[in-house]
This record gives structure tokens, C-alpha cells and sequence, in this order.
């Protein structure tokens, strides 16, 4: 197995078969996922089986409300974009799931069917950005919480999700809209590396607790522009065999939608996380 540390973000895996995993890699694996928040596999020949099989490794899985699932295999949801169809799903910086008290792990992405070129997605360091931050700002942020919602984004009122709902590409907006809309630390603990990590993201997070949306948008967008300097994104060309796997405590990420006219279908398993707590 060879590792392979990234410019932004994560470390690039090779010589490795995830099908068959010894013990010794998987603690290797798992020290470097705490560690970096992003692992990126290549040429490997994962089926949904063994797709499944590898999340068993890192904890519970998680079945999406949101996302269509999987014909045979309903705890993999469907990532995919038709060639009739002009917006993608992901299409924003975001993390998965803080829109849930317990927010999920992290999710591991198989790439099915990809564009001649394109598709690529774009992934950041919340460890590095929270790094890169005063002193000043980051005892400030220290001390704040922030509400995040799905609403907005997967409930009923949303266009997006009209839009992806009678396209049959996502579904359940009720399920949104029954949501409470959850605190977290504005600076996580990491649950597995012990560090802190910022835990904002354009895609979720509404306003910091106490502060209304409009006291708390010129700080937010301050963070969401430093978290995402062009020298901090590491860019994911995907290719035939190609396997990604983020944390969503440590790590934003956005796909990119330019390959109009052509299929890209991607599966994803999800994993469930815990509950998060202050640094």
C-alpha cells in the first residue's frame, strides 16, 4: 500500500485491493482517514456488495432519506446525472449531513459511469482552515454555535428540490421539513483526530445562534471565501476504478457540473456518525 499525501487536501492510496483488507491496513487506513479527512482509492473493481462491505469497516450505514436509492441495494443512493439534464446534485460547496443532530461520518463514493471529461469534484480542509485563521478570530469563533437546516435546500418550498423530485432524482421532502433544525460548535472537536475543525458550510448552515441571518452573513461569507482559496482545493479528476472517501467533519466539497450532454453516475454509501462537541 502507498500513500501518497495531496497538495490541499487527503492522501491518494495505491497498490491497495479494498476488497480484501488485512487488519494491519485497515488501522493504517483509519489513521490516515483521522488524520487527513480525505482518502482517495484508484483501480480498484468494487461491486455493490463489496461497496457495502467497506463502509462496514468504518461504522453503521447510513440509508439516505433524500437521494434515490439503489433498485437492488437500498442503502446506496444514486449520484447520477442524465445527458438531457442541465443541473447536477452537489453543485455547491457543502458538507453532507449537518443539517442532523448526530451528523453523518463520512461517505465513500464509487464512480459507476463517468463524461469523456469533466465531472471532477473539488474537496477543502476544515482542519486547514480553522489552521489559517487568526488568533484573534479563531478564540472568537471558539465560543460560537451555528443552526444549520435542510429545509431550505431538500424540503417542500425548495425549487431545487422540486426540480430533482419530479425528475425522480430526489425524493421525500416532507421528511425535510419534519426536521428539526440542529446547533453544533462552530469549532468541532474532531471526534477521531482531536483536532479542531470548522464546522460552517455554505450549503447548510443558516446563522450563528443568538445572531440574526443578516448579523451573521458577513462573517460566514468571510469563512466560506478563506475556507476555499485556490491553493487550499485539492480537484478530483475521477477515473474507471476510482473510489473517494471523506470525512464530512473535516472536509467540504463541490461537483463541479461541466460535461452537459453526457451520463455520469456515481454510488454512495454513507456512514453514520455521532454526536458533535466544542473544541
Amino acid at each position: 500500500m502507498q500513500l501518497n499525501p495531496l497538495a490541499g487536501v487527503g492522501v491518494e492510496v495505491t497498490d491497495l485491493d479494498l476488497r480484501c483488507l488485512s487488519t494491519h491496513q485497515t488501522q493504517r487506513l483509519q489513521q490516515q482517514f483521522a488524520e487527513h479527512g480525505l482518502l482517495i482509492f484508484r483501480d480498484q473493481a468494487l461491486s455493490e456488495l463489496d461497496h457495502l462491505a467497506l463502509a462496514k469497516h468504518w461504522g453503521e450505514v447510513n440509508t439516505n432519506r433524500f437521494f434515490q436509492a439503489h433498485p437492488e441495494y437500498p442503502d446506496i443512493a444514486l449520484v447520477g446525472k442524465e445527458p438531457d439534464q442541465v443541473t447536477n446534485i452537489g453543485g455547491g460547496w457543502h458538507t453532507d449531513h449537518s443539517y442532523d443532530e448526530e451528523p453523518a461520518l463520512g461517505s465513500i463514493l464509487v464512480a459507476r459511469e463517468l463524461p469523456q471529461q469533466g465531472g471532477d469534484t473539488w474537496f477543502v480542509s476544515m482542519y486547514r482552515a480553522f489552521e489559517g485563521l487568526s488568533k484573534g478570530l479563531q478564540s472568537l469563533l471558539l465560543d460560537l454555535r451555528a443552526v444549520h437546516s435542510a429545509k431550505h435546500v431538500f424540503g417542500k418550498s425548495s425549487s431545487y428540490m422540486q426540480a430533482k423530485v419530479e425528475a425522480a432524482r430526489l425524493r421525500k421532502p416532507e421528511l425535510a421539513d419534519a426536521l428539526e433544525d440542529p446547533i453544533h460548535p462552530v469549532v468541532i472537536r474532531h471526534p477521531l483526530s482531536k483536532k479542531p475543525s470548522l464546522y460552517v458550510n455554505p450549503g447548510f448552515t443558516l446563522r450563528f445562534e443568538g445572531w440574526t441571518e443578516a448579523e451573521s452573513k458577513p462573517l460566514l461569507d468571510y469563512l466560506y471565501e478563506h475556507a476555499v482559496q485556490s491553493e487550499k482545493v485539492q480537484r478530483l479528476s475521477w477515473k474507471p476504478g476510482t473510489v473517494a472517501f471523506w470525512d464530512n467533519r473535516a472536509t467540504w466539497h463541490y461537483a463541479l457540473n461541466d460535461y452537459q450532454g453526457e451520463r455520469r453516475m456515481m454510488h454512495r454509501v454513507t456512514i453514520n456518525g455521532s454526536k458533535l462537541t466544542a473544541y
